[in-house]
């Protein structure tokens, strides 16, 4: 088990995770620290088998071969489980995220009790098979509170006022991390995905809602009430349709998955799934394209007040209607960008916009990066918080 770390072995161990073998004069240009500082955070991973020094061969194969510090990443395991409204999903990553296998199945029920037995057989199997497992990431969405395993709401699940941290860690041997499902997404990129390094970093979702979670000064950011970055809900059309939220022309309502199928019902194609009217759009619907261009208006929208606000140096958005499984096209990708670039503000348009498709896998990815993120910060849940 890694030893508990100080605020300098953390930094540089999180480091070595999200960049790969890096030097010690590498290592202290990004983390600040002085050659010294280096040295002492080093000492404790390497003493526990975490970090191993390595002979990298210079650029041109010239030269003495420097000394490269290297994460031992498969020492110790994380699974990672997201939980949807049907079914779960769930990964064994070692320390650098890195999938070593993935597991899915359907839900036997939404009830509490139901869905963590099933996590918890699923964490207890994964322990047996694969003894270096040391701790569990769950994910799911609505209103978690991370550092106390709470869940406030979860709309699709329907639970309230639930301590699943504390549940689930009694039910399993290893410390637990419960998340929100689009702040953990985030985590995995930030770790180990596109934003891999960034310093800020927007996550974007499309899909039953507008999802969306914020990495700034290299911290995921949480809100002092649970609550930020919910573009979903900024005004993209005061002439536009009520939302849910009782407020009319929110970018939800304009571009979440039941305002998209709502708009191609009215143009004559009822009954359709997102997929089909991306579909449809590829095909060459003028309905489609229209339907899906105007929600890439009101995404670019959203997309532009984030940046705006908060400066990210990329926003990655994904979800079902934003491009193939191999990411080649993108059926909104032009009216998301021609909108963002005329409503965000100077440098904020230098932002880099990635639009991409992402996983299950992906998710569950996040999960156990959040799991990563405990070993980094000592924050699980295993029947006590943790400092």
């Amino acid at each position: 088990m890694a030893p508990a770390l100080s605020p300098s072995t953390a930094r540089v161990l999180g480091t070595l995770i999200r960049e790969g073998p890096t030097s010690r004069m590498q290592l202290a240009r990004m983390t600040g620290l002085t050659p010294g500082g280096i040295t002492r955070a080093i000492s404790p991973l390497v003493d526990s088998g975490l970090v191993r020094e390595t002979a990298a061969r210079p650029a041109g194969g010239r030269g003495r071969p420097a000394t490269a510090l290297e994460v031992q990443a498969d020492r110790e395991l994380q699974v990672g489980v997201k939980v949807t409204a049907t079914g779960l999903v769930a990964v064994l990553c070692d320390l650098r995220c890195r999938v070593l296998a993935e597991h899915h199945e359907e839900l036997r029920g939404q009830d509490p009790p139901t869905v963590l037995e099933q996590v918890a057989e699923l964490v207890r199997r994964w322990c047996r098979e694969h003894p270096r497992v040391r701790r569990a990431g769950l994910s799911l969405s609505g209103d978690v509170d991370p550092s106390t395993g709470q869940v406030g709401y979860s709309p699709f699940l329907g639970w309230r006022d639930l301590p699943v941290g504390r549940l689930l860690a009694g039910m399993v041997d290893v410390p637990v991390v419960v998340e929100n499902d689009v702040r953990a997404l985030l985590t995995g990129e930030h770790m180990a995905g596109t934003g891999a390094g960034a310093h800020s970093l927007a996550m974007v979702t499309i899909g039953a809602g507008i999802g969306c979670a914020l990495l700034l000064e290299g911290r995921v950011v949480h809100g002092s009430h649970g609550v930020l970055g919910e573009i979903g809900h900024v005004l993209a059309d005061s002439a536009g349709p009520r939302c849910h939220c009782g407020n009319v022309g929110c970018v939800e309502a304009l571009a979440g998955e039941a305002a998209v199928l709502e708009q191609m019902a009215g143009r004559g194609h009822p009954g359709l799934t997102v997929p089909e009217v991306v579909a449809m759009a590829r095909a060459g619907s003028a309905d489609a394209r229209e339907v899906l261009a105007g929600a890439g208006r009101a995404i670019g929208i959203g997309l532009a007040t984030l940046a705006n606000l908060f400066g990210p140096a990329v926003i990655v958005l994904t979800g079902e209607a934003v491009g193939g499984p191999d990411g080649d096209y993108d059926v909104m990708a032009p009216s998301v960008r021609e909108e963002f670039a005329r409503r965000a503000f100077g440098s904020a348009a230098d932002c880099e916009l990635v639009l991409r498709p992402l996983t299950f896998t992906d998710w569950a990815r996040g999960a156990a990066a959040c799991a990563v993120a405990a070993l980094l910060t000592s924050r699980a849940w295993n029947g006590e918080a943790a400092g």
